[in-house]
């Protein structure tokens, strides 16, 4: 009997980055709640700037903590530049490093309506 292990996605929640300590927090939250919701999910935070690690830190240890997929999911809740333009070329330089890796751009997370129907929520709650 062969045994053929399942394909490992690793998860990033990619965020753009602050010099204050606590604004990571949230961010962190977010990765620690996917590892109790599913335990052995492979997640990192990465930054665009000021914190680390960066993108490709962050998927070049999701790939040798052996992940066979990325899904990148960018917690913005507006779509600027840095959602439209930086972010794409990011994603280039993770498929050129890892082409063996399908890499999987989620939208902004703004852009989905269960994120702007929860903030409704808790503005009106």
């Amino acid at each position: 009997m062969s045994f053929t292990p399942q394909p490992l996605r690793g998860i990033v929640l990619f965020a753009h980055g602050s010099r204050d300590p606590l604004w990571r927090l949230p961010i962190e939250a977010v990765a620690a709640d996917i590892s109790a919701r599913q335990p052995g999910t492979l997640v990192r935070c990465a930054y665009l700037e000021i914190c680390e690690p960066d993108l490709s830190v962050a998927a070049d240890e999701l790939v040798a903590a052996g992940a066979t997929s990325l899904r990148v999911f960018p917690l913005f809740l507006g779509v600027g530049k840095h959602a439209r333009e930086d972010l794409p070329q990011l994603i280039g330089q993770v498929r050129l490093a890892h082409p063996e890796v399908p890499v999987e751009l989620l939208q902004a997370a703004g852009e989905y309506a269960q994120m702007t129907a929860l903030l409704a929520d808790i503005a009106t709650g």
